[in-house]
């Protein structure tokens, strides 16, 4: 068991990943909470953000919430496995990472926002793992998809790396990259635990403080 855990815990090459697939896999026609079309163009003046930070059924469920938070879904990125399953991912040979793609309208909520509830809203130190939840795929990730997300990104790492250390935490191992190709969950994986209030959620914060953005809720 130790053996088959380590072996999830490592990111797989791109030569070994596995092969996937041309056509998209289905997923859900509309927002459960929201009742949006799930796959809307994004409207004028919104942004997208996208972020890794475990389960992504408990980690969308942060986001949903949140006012000016236009669509939320789950997916996976940072990958090498074109449109892949979400057996393939489990497998820990796709590469990917169980991600959550939120719209949001930035003059409502910001997107340091929306980082504040992202570093509250798990351990971002626990390199390929998030609690129980051992593999590749809940790996803490910042996917940027413009420059001054970026340079967010890595500002408020450093910020709350500071107050981690302080903490008594290790170092924070979160990658932060430009936004990888984005491939939409199953349709039972949008909005789960809206739909499954009683399901599993694996995600919890640390109790750190990040001093960004307005004092948004982390949950």
């Amino acid at each position: 068991m130790f053996q088959i855990l380590r072996k999830k815990a490592e990111m797989v090459s791109k030569d070994e990943a596995l092969t996937g697939r041309e056509a998209p896999i289905a997923t859900a026609a509309t927002h459960y909470v929201l009742d949006r079309p799930l796959t809307a163009d994004v409207p004028e003046g919104h942004e997208v953000a996208v972020f890794g930070m475990g389960c992504f059924w408990g980690v969308e469920r942060m986001f949903w919430k949140l006012p000016g938070v236009w669509l939320t879904m789950v997916g996976y990125a940072g990958g090498y496995t074109p449109n892949p399953t979400y057996e393939e991912v489990c497998t820990g040979r796709t590469g990917h990472n169980e991600v959550v793609r939120v719209v949001y309208d930035p003059e409502v909520i910001t997107y340091e926002d929306l980082l504040k509830v992202f570093w509250e809203g798990h351990d971002p130190t626990q390199g390929m793992r998030q609690g129980n939840d051992v593999g590749t795929q809940y790996r803490s990730g910042i996917y940027a998809t413009t420059d001054a997300q970026k340079q967010a990104a890595k500002s408020t790492r450093d910020t709350f790396a500071e107050r981690m250390r302080a903490a008594g935490f290790g170092e924070i191992t979160t990658e932060i990259t430009d936004a990888p190709t984005f491939y939409f969950a199953e349709g039972y994986h949008q909005q789960y635990l809206a739909k499954n209030p009683g399901g599993y959620c694996g995600i919890g914060g640390t109790g750190v403080t990040c001093p960004i953005g307005t004092g948004l809720p982390a949950t």
